[in-house]
């Protein structure tokens, strides 16, 4: 238990700048379950979401339920509030757990550009005997003046160039961590001896106004596209269920039972898929046993059921498997799909899908969803793998 490393992610009920920041939808996800997924991720033991939004919290503690890394805690009034700092609410969440950690670390909600690999580097960092403490920070080149007109970090009459340029070290707000002895010491997040872990130039901004999530949000898209598209083989290919096993419609008896209408002509299409090497998976935010009964009707091995963080559940998965999301296709419909569609080998949508999928898909299929498109995207993948 002494040994454990914890995470503690703040997350307050009131925002001045931007209402409910931290639930704002980014590429389809809640902002905080960006960094929150990476979390999961990384080696960290344990991570505290600290808050007082109890929607957040009943969010997590229904969604979450998959994995023991993830603890809500309810945080006091007086810790939320306006003017109390990160190091207080970091301090009343050691007290309540005894203090029964080696090694905390603070990540930031509104940094959700950090990766798992961040938070490992800083862990690696944190492990060395002679490091006390680590803070996450970003390489500059640009010139700093203040307002008085003076340079601070450069000689403006002989003006380097930026190769020759050392730069600044600027921090960007995202991982700061400690040993328990430094925080017991300093009752702060930083102490004795600092290292400092550098992240991509990107990871800069922080989200603090209405524009900043717009500016992230196209980071994101950038990073999540710069790689994986169109190189590999596909192993896997990931299946949204309703408006692509169905049309999206439910219907009603009197007494209250519901049914959907699948495609036999989609279910045929699964046969095929495996003939050629490619293994489906399901992962859909319903909980249906109907789904359930279908899916085996088809023999689909990996079926994932009420499943709301799809990109986190989908990396986890692949990373079970040994496999990557160059070796991965995916078909969806809705928003809840995209963070997952920008990052694999292949996206496709049916033609029913919402429009900002359909912006975001490599592919715009032909058929809708319950009616073809599942067979049709089957059949591009089946020659794709063949191409020579």
């Amino acid at each position: 238990m002494e040994q454990r490393k914890i995470a503690i992610i703040p997350l307050r009920a009131g925002s001045k700048g931007i209402i409910k920041k931290n639930q704002k939808k980014i590429l389809g996800r809640p902002l905080f379950t960006w960094v929150l997924g990476e979390a999961i991720q990384s080696n960290l033991d344990h991570i505290y979401l600290f808050t007082d939004d109890h929607e957040i919290k009943a969010y997590v503690e229904k969604e979450y339920q998959w994995t023991s890394k993830v603890s809500v805690v309810e945080r006091s009034e007086e810790s939320a509030n306006d003017t109390a700092s990160t190091e207080f609410a970091m301090n009343e969440l050691a007290e309540m757990i005894n203090f029964k950690f080696a090694q905390f670390y603070l990540l930031q909600a509104t940094s959700p550009l950090t990766t798992s690999s961040d938070i490992n580097n800083a862990i690696t960092l944190l492990n060395n005997v002679q490091v006390d403490s680590v803070l996450s920070v970003v390489k500059t080149h640009r010139f700093i003046w203040n307002n008085k007109g003076e340079s601070l970090n450069y000689n403006y009459l002989n003006r380097p160039r930026r190769q020759d340029f050392e730069g600044l070290l600027i921090e960007n707000g995202a991982i700061y961590g400690c040993k328990k002895e430094t925080f017991l010491k300093t009752n702060n997040r930083l102490g004795d001896k600092i290292e400092v872990l550098e992240m991509s130039e990107d990871t800069l901004i922080e989200i603090d106004e209405p524009g900043d999530l717009v500016i992230i949000e196209q980071l994101l898209k950038n990073r999540l596209q710069s790689k994986n598209k169109f190189h590999q083989n596909i192993k896997y290919v990931v299946f949204d269920v309703d408006g692509v096993f169905t049309n999206g419609t439910v219907f009603y008896t009197k007494d209250g039972e519901f049914s959907k209408n699948f495609s036999f002509i989609d279910g045929m299409g699964f046969e095929l898929l495996r003939e050629n090497g490619i293994d489906p998976i399901i992962m859909t935010s319903e909980q249906s046993s109907l789904v359930q009964k279908r899916m085996e009707k088809l023999n689909i091995l990996h079926v994932y059921l009420g499943v709301k963080d799809k990109y986190t559940r989908l990396s986890i998965l692949l990373n079970e498997l040994g496999s990557t999301r160059s070796e991965v296709a995916y078909l969806g419909d809705d928003i809840n799909d995209l963070s997952n569609m920008l990052s694999v080998g292949w996206s496709a949508c049916p033609i029913n899908a919402v429009d900002i999928v359909k912006q975001n898909s490599d592919i715009q299929l032909h058929h809708s969803g319950g009616n073809g498109a599942i067979r049709e995207f089957i059949e591009f993948l089946i020659k794709y793998n063949k191409r020579s």
